[in-house]
């Protein structure tokens, strides 16, 4: 399970992001899922001031975006840095360190994470270019989102707030404090009474519709005591059956009339 603690070790770096609305979404999915570090790497300042203004509005992500920060430089942004991890699509162009996928990947970071002292980035490049070679140069680990591969494509990639969500997710897979819990159903057990009743009445019906006569040996009590069990096991599940069974027995009884 992703601690707390070490979710807040975690930085999102946006190099070079053009849309604000691929900011609000990056924001989003963290928040969605309990990071908070957001630093955008850019020389102009409108895409990030625009997804401030989006955030406004957008049901989530306002709090990372208030706490996010605008750097010029991506040295800058992660001088405080102790472990990087670049996301690339496997385009055509040469890359200098082997590339791993986000599985194997993530436990890696994980574990960079538990250090007290630690701060890891996971960097994110353009929408139009990705992360450059010079750029990726900075990362100890390139991680690849395995995607499909239709017949003729050129190039694969993801959305750039699709891919932070994609990448948060498989961090926090194996659960993470202060996750919402799923909700439990227990429905109430069916009496030991209540499934008497249901045998009486799934007997009485066998022998109205005499079908006790035609297949004695499914008709036998120790066969219908079985059958009840699995049945009934909940109480709203005998009293359904018993309700269905009742009004097969009206129904029977009409047709005889």
């Amino acid at each position: 399970m992703l601690s707390n603690a070490a979710r807040a070790r975690f930085t999102v770096v946006l190099v070079g992001a053009r849309n604000p609305s691929n900011i609000g979404a990056a924001a989003r999915a963290m928040q969605d899922f309990g990071f908070s570090d957001l630093r955008v790497v850019n020389e102009f300042a409108p895409p990030f001031e625009g997804a401030r203004l989006e955030a406004k509005s957008a049901v989530g992500a306002s709090h990372v975006m208030d706490a996010a920060r605008l750097f010029s430089d991506l040295r800058e942004a992660i001088a405080d840095c102790t472990y990087i991890a670049g996301t690339t699509a496997l385009g055509n162009r040469e890359l200098r360190q082997e590339v791993v996928s986000l599985q194997t990947a993530a436990p890696h970071m994980r574990d960079a994470a538990e250090h007290p002292e630690a701060r890891v980035a996971l960097l994110f490049g353009s929408e139009k270019t990705g992360l450059t070679n010079e750029q990726l140069a900075h990362c100890q680990s390139l991680v690849n989102i395995p995607l499909f591969e239709p017949e003729g494509a050129r190039h694969l990639s993801m959305n750039l707030g699709q891919s932070v969500a994609v990448c948060l997710y498989e961090l926090s897979r194996e659960g993470f404090e202060q996750a919402r819990p799923l909700p439990t159903h227990a429905p109430a057990p069916a009496t030991e009474q209540l499934r008497e009743v249901l045998v009486e009445r799934l007997t009485s019906l066998m022998q109205t519709t005499e079908y006790d006569k035609r297949f004695p040996g499914n008709a036998r009590e120790i066969v219908v005591r079985q059958l009840v069990q699995q049945l009934g096991e909940t109480r709203d599940e005998a009293a359904t059956w018993l309700g269905l069974l009742r009004h097969i027995e009206r129904h029977v009884a009409h047709t005889e009339e």
